[in-house]
C-alpha cells in the first residue's frame, strides 16, 4: 500500500581531490546505508565522484577515465534496488567536458543529465549541451549500454503521477534558469557545489522556500563538504530538504551525516495540478534553449509497497493543521482571522445601511467569538454597543453554567441582553403536533434550535437588524446543524473558522485585546464541555456532549484540512492520522471516527448548498458559491469500502 510518499536522502561522502577510486568507495558506502533505511531518492552533490575543486585537472584525460570507469562500480553495487540514484560528475564525450550528474537506478545509468547554465569559471573547463535537431538530448554509450545525455530530461516512476528533475549549483538561483525545471519537475534534486560564506545559509533558504511555494514543489539539497579542496574556499555540506514552501529538513554542517525525509509527492502533484497550467501560460520560455515543451521523460521501476500501514514517517505530522505550532505565527493566524471576521462584518452592516444586530448567545465556544467579532465591529463602525442584540433562550437542556457565562460576556462588553425563554413554546409546539415530549429523538432536539433561530428572525424583523450566525466550519462539514434551525442566519461570521482554531481565536482575543473584567469569564468558557445543551441536563451539568456523539474536533478537523484542502483517499488520511495521533488515539478509534466522517460529509451536503453569507478566513470553505462544489446526491460507497480494506489488514 502506498500513500504518495516517497523517502529521499541528501547526502554528502567524505572525499578526495582528484581521487575518483577513494571517492567512488565512500559514495558506494553511503549509498548501502541509504538502502538499508529503504530511501527511494539519493541526492549527491556537485561533482562529488572528482571532488569540485579540481580546477584545471578537469581537463586530463587520466581523470576523466577514471571517473567512468568508477560510475561503473557505483552502478554495479546499485543492481537489484529500485532506488533512484543521482551522483555529480564530470562527463566527458566526443572531446567535450560537462558538469553532468549520472542519474542511477537498478544496475543501469538512465541518463547523464548536464548543466545548463555555466559560470565565467566553469566554462574553462565545462560546456553548454547542444542538442542534436528536436531532441534535447543524444545519445551515447557507456559501456556495453545505451543512454541519453542531455541537459532537459526528467524521471518518472511508473504508475505514479511525479516527475524527478535535475538542477545544479546556482542554477537553482537564476530566474530563467528555474522555470522550465520548475514546471516540469514535481521534486527537484539539486546538486550543489557552492562554497562557505557568512550570511549564504539565508540566502539559500530564502530563495528555496520562495522557489517552492511558487512552483508548489520539493528542492533536494545536496552540498559539497568535507574533502573538498581549502585552497581558497572552505565546504560546509549543509543539506537541506524544501517542501511546497518551508525547509522541512536541515542537516548540520561540516558532519556528513544524511538527511533523509518523506516528501509528500501526492501533495506536491495535487497541488500543482491548480497552478502549472496558469504559471505556463504566463511565463516566457526562451524556445532555443530549455522550453518548457522541449524535454524528455524517462520512467524507471521504483520499489513496489514501500509505506506499510504501521510505517512510522520520517517527518513530523501536524496533528492540528488550521493551528501554527510557533506562538508568535499562532498569535498573527488568529490577529488576521478575527479581523476577516470584523471587516467582513463592518462591510455588510454599511452595505445594508444597519446600526444594529440580533444574535443567539448560549456561553459556547461559537457564539462567544461571533459576539467578540461583532463588538469589534461596532467600535469599527462608531455605534453603540448596545444596538448588539444577544439574545439568551434557554431551553430543556440549558446548565447554569452557560447561562451565567452568556449573560456576563454580554454584559462586560457592553452589548444589550434579552432573555427569552422557549419552554413554554416547545411545550405548545410539540402539543400542536403531537409530539411525545419525553421522547427525546432527532424532533426533540432539532424544534429548540429552529425555535431559537425563529426567535432571532423575528427579533431582526422587529429591530430592523441583522442575524449574525454563529456555526462554525467543523459543524457545517459534518452537518452537525439543525437544517433551517441553527443552520440559518443573515451573515455568519464564523462559517469558514473550524472549532479547534475558534478555541484559540477567543484566548487570543482575551489575551491581548480583551479587558481585564472579561477574561475570568473568557477562560471559563474556553474550560466548558463543547455541547448544544438540547437534552436535559443531569444534576444541573452538561449531559450532551458533542464529541462524545460525533467524535474528537482535532481529530474532524484534520480530516477535514486532508480531505477538502489536498483530496487525498481515504487510507492515506488514516494513514496521515495514525501517525500525527500516534500517542493519542488508537488506531481503531482513529477508524472509526473517519468512517462517521465520511458518511456525515456525504449525507449532509444539502445542508451546505444552500448556506448564508460568510468570510473565507482561511484556505478551506464550504459555502456552495465557489468554495466547495459538490452535489447532494453523491454517495459515498467507494470510500467508506477503502475504509473497509484497511480494517481487514
Amino acid at each position: 500500500m502506498n500513500y504518495g510518499f516517497i523517502k529521499a536522502s541528501a547526502l554528502t561522502p567524505k572525499i578526495r581531490v582528484a581521487d575518483p577510486c577513494f571517492n567512488a568507495a565512500s559514495i558506494i558506502n553511503s549509498i548501502k546505508e541509504e538502502y538499508k533505511n529503504k530511501v527511494q531518492l539519493i541526492v549527491l552533490p556537485e561533482l562529488i565522484l572528482s571532488a569540485s575543486t579540481c580546477g584545471d585537472l578537469f581537463l586530463q584525460a587520466a581523470l576523466l577515465n577514471n571517473v567512468k570507469t568508477q560510475l561503473k562500480k557505483i552502478v554495479d553495487v546499485s543492481a537489484g534496488n529500485k532506488a533512484l540514484i543521482i551522483v555529480g560528475l564530470p562527463w566527458e564525450e566526443a572531446g567535450i567536458i560537462y558538469n553532468a550528474a549520472a542519474v542511477i537506478t537498478d544496475g543501469r545509468v538512465l541518463a547523464i543529465v548536464t548543466k545548463p547554465y555555466l559560470s565565467e569559471n566553469e566554462l574553462r573547463f565545462f560546456t553548454k549541451f547542444k542538442p542534436e535537431g528536436d531532441l534535447p538530448f543524444k545519445k551515447i554509450k557507456f559501456f556495453n549500454d545505451e543512454i541519453k545525455l542531455g541537459e532537459n530530461i526528467y524521471f518518472q516512476p511508473e504508475g505514479l503521477q511525479f516527475k524527478i528533475g535535475v538542477i545544479f549549483g546556482n542554477n537553482a538561483f537564476l530566474p530563467d534558469s528555474c522555470i522550465p525545471i520548475s514546471l516540469n519537475s514535481d521534486i527537484i534534486a539539486h546538486c550543489m557545489a557552492i562554497n562557505e560564506e557568512a550570511g549564504f545559509d539565508e540566502y539559500t533558504d530564502t530563495l528555496l522556500k520562495a522557489k517552492t511555494a511558487l512552483y508548489s514543489n520539493a528542492y533536494i539539497t545536496a552540498n559539497a563538504g568535507f574533502g573538498e579542496s581549502t585552497q581558497d574556499f572552505v565546504f560546509s555540506g549543509r543539506n537541506l530538504i524544501a517542501e511546497r514552501g518551508s525547509i522541512v529538513a536541515l542537516g548540520e554542517k561540516y558532519l556528513g551525516k544524511p538527511l533523509r525525509y518523506d516528501i509528500d509527492a501526492e501533495c506536491i502533484v495535487t497541488e500543482r495540478r491548480k497552478i502549472k497550467k496558469r504559471i505556463a501560460a504566463n511565463l516566457p520560455f526562451n524556445k532555443n534553449s530549455s522550453s518548457d515543451d522541449n524535454y524528455t521523460v524517462i520512467s524507471y521501476k521504483p520499489e513496489p509497497e514501500t509505506y506499510k500501514i504501521n510505517q512510522k514517517l520520517e517527518r513530523r505530522l501536524e496533528p492540528h493543521p488550521f493551528i501554527p505550532e510557533n506562538k508568535e505565527k499562532r498569535r498573527q493566524r488568529c490577529s488576521d482571522i478575527l479581523n476577516i471576521q470584523v471587516y467582513g462584518l463592518v462591510k455588510r452592516m454599511k452595505h445594508i445601511g444597519l446600526k444594529t444586530a440580533v444574535l443567539g448567545i448560549s456561553g459556547g465556544l461559537d457564539s462567544t467569538l461571533a459576539i467578540i467579532v461583532c463588538a469589534k465591529a461596532f467600535e469599527l463602525l462608531g455605534l453603540n454597543k448596545k444596538g448588539i442584540h444577544a439574545v439568551t433562550m434557554p431551553g430543556f437542556g440549558t446548565t447554569d453554567r452557560t447561562y451565567h457565562n452568556a449573560c456576563e460576556l454580554t454584559k462586560k462588553l457592553g452589548a444589550e441582553l434579552e432573555e427569552i425563554s422557549i419552554v413554554n413554546s416547545i411545550i405548545q409546539h410539540f402539543d400542536d403536533i403531537k409530539y411525545d415530549i419525553n421522547n427525546h429523538g432527532a424532533v426533540y432536539e432539532n424544534a429548540q434550535a429552529r425555535e431559537r433561530t425563529q426567535i432571532l428572525m423575528d427579533i431582526a424583523n422587529r429591530d430592523n437588524s441583522i442575524v449574525v450566525g454563529t456555526g462554525d466550519l467543523s459543524e457545517l462539514v459534518l452537518g452537525w446543524a439543525t437544517y433551517n434551525g441553527d443552520h440559518m442566519s443573515m451573515y455568519d461570521v464564523n462559517a469558514s473558522v473550524p472549532k479547534t482554531l475558534i478555541r484559540h481565536i477567543i484566548r487570543y482575543y482575551s489575551e491581548h485585546e480583551a479587558d481585564e473584567s472579561i477574561k475570568a469569564v473568557l477562560n471559563d468558557i474556553l474550560d466548558t464541555p463543547i455541547s448544544p445543551e438540547l437534552l436535559p441536563a443531569k444534576d444541573g451539568a452538561i449531559s450532551q456532549k458533542t464529541e462524545d456523539l460525533v467524535g474528537p474536533y482535532e481529530l474532524h478537523d484534520f480530516f477535514i484540512y486532508h480531505v477538502l484542502r489536498f483530496g487525498f483517499s481515504p487510507a492515506k488520511i488514516f494513514y496521515l492520522a495514525a501517525n500525527a495521533f500516534d500517542k493519542k488515539f488508537e488506531k481503531a478509534e482513529i477508524l472509526k471516527w473517519l468512517e462517521i466522517f465520511y458518511k456525515r460529509f456525504f449525507t449532509q451536503q444539502f445542508k451546505r448548498s444552500c448556506l448564508p453569507d460568510g468570510p473565507k478566513t482561511g484556505s478551506i470553505t464550504v459555502s456552495p458559491r465557489g468554495g466547495l462544489v459538490m452535489p447532494s446526491d453523491a454517495v459515498y460507497d467507494i470510500w467508506i469500502q477503502e475504509l473497509e480494506n484497511i480494517k481487514e489488514i
